[in-house]
């Protein structure tokens, strides 16, 4: 379990004072994947040092399984920041070391012993999928297999805590969801607690069950993935579900925007609806997928003008909520 208190990290002093961090405030259980997302500049980077204690906060705490790693003195921090393995952007391997040879550093930096260590290695890298690779250089790995490097070697020293800092920036769709994967597996088979801080909207529909929105500093919004992604007026879900172009509607026809709110919603909804208001609705878009096991998203449909008042309560019957997409249409009568 990791968590983080009022935690502030503030540059300068008196009118140079620049906040970075704000009084950031979340809490990640055993065996849950929290992400962070927000646009550049919004305090991501800052908040990973700050985690991991790379840059100390200025005020607040980061507390790992109970103990508060900013109340510790230098030499203990070290030992305790072995509860946290980061995995970053690039991998971070050193070009001249092997991939087991790279996995191996933080034990050897450790005095582990040299049978020690080749066991934990080749239990990591078989575990990451690997074991083949291991005397590979990374020049001579994928993009993927190389951050697979970085991951095993997050873990050597068992930590409790993964906190992955980019990881997926860069890697074409199919090596980011292989590595999305194996973040799922991990969290699973080590109950670890993972801080996912990235900027790519899709990794976290796959991968996250919690997530935090992070604007200047501040946490704007946060909460369950699935709970935001079935709010329609999460700011944040809203940021979340994919964006698409939807057709135009045919004249007389009013456009509706659709969200799933209920995590039962029939996958004939359109024409249980189109039954209901005795007219065949018509579909201008949609984005719908399965995320843990629930079927969320948003869709764009046409309506007759003047059935206008009865659509929001048909729709609603099957968990949807639904609103005009033009915000200056007249809402007298919807129910």
């Amino acid at each position: 379990m990791i968590e983080l208190a009022e935690l502030s990290k503030v540059y300068g002093h008196g009118v140079q004072q620049t906040v970075v961090l704000d009084r950031i405030n979340f809490r990640v259980d055993a065996g849950e994947i929290f992400a962070v997302i927000g646009p550049s500049g919004a305090g991501k980077s800052t908040l990973a040092q700050c985690i991991n204690l790379l840059t100390p906060p200025t005020s607040g705490s980061v507390v790992v399984n109970g103990e508060n790693l900013t109340q510790l003195s230098s030499r203990e921090l070290r030992v305790a920041r072995r509860r946290i393995g980061t995995v970053f952007q690039s991998a971070g391997l050193l070009e001249r070391r092997t991939a087991a040879e790279n996995v191996a550093m933080p034990l050897e930096y450790l005095g582990v012993t040299a049978a020690e260590t080749r066991t934990r290695v080749n239990e990591l890298l078989d575990r990451v999928g690997l074991a083949e690779r291991a005397q590979h250089y990374p020049f001579q790995l994928s993009g993927g297999q190389r951050q697979r490097v970085g991951i095993a070697r997050a873990l050597a020293l068992r930590p409790s805590v993964l906190l992955s800092d980019e990881a997926t920036a860069g890697l074409d769709p199919i090596t980011t969801d292989s590595v999305l994967g194996l973040l799922r597996e991990l969290r699973d088979d080590f109950k670890l607690s993972i801080v996912f801080i990235t900027h790519e909207m899709d990794a976290v529909l796959k991968v996250a069950d919690s997530v935090a929105r992070l604007d200047r500093g501040s946490i704007v919004e946060s909460g369950r993935l699935i709970d935001l992604l079935t709010d329609a007026g999460s700011t944040l879900g809203a940021e979340l579900r994919p964006h698409r172009v939807d057709a135009e509607p045919t004249a007389g026809q009013g456009v509706w925007q659709v969200i799933y709110e209920a995590p039962d919603v029939p996958a004939d909804w359109i024409g249980r609806a189109s039954a209901d208001l005795g007219v065949a609705l018509s579909v201008l878009g949609a984005s719908v997928q399965v995320v843990g096991g629930v079927s969320v998203g948003s869709a764009t449909i046409a309506v007759p003008a003047d059935l206008t008042p009865r659509v929001t309560g048909v729709l609603s019957a099957y968990g949807l909520s639904a609103v005009p997409r033009d915000r200056s249409a007249p809402l007298e009568g919807v129910a």
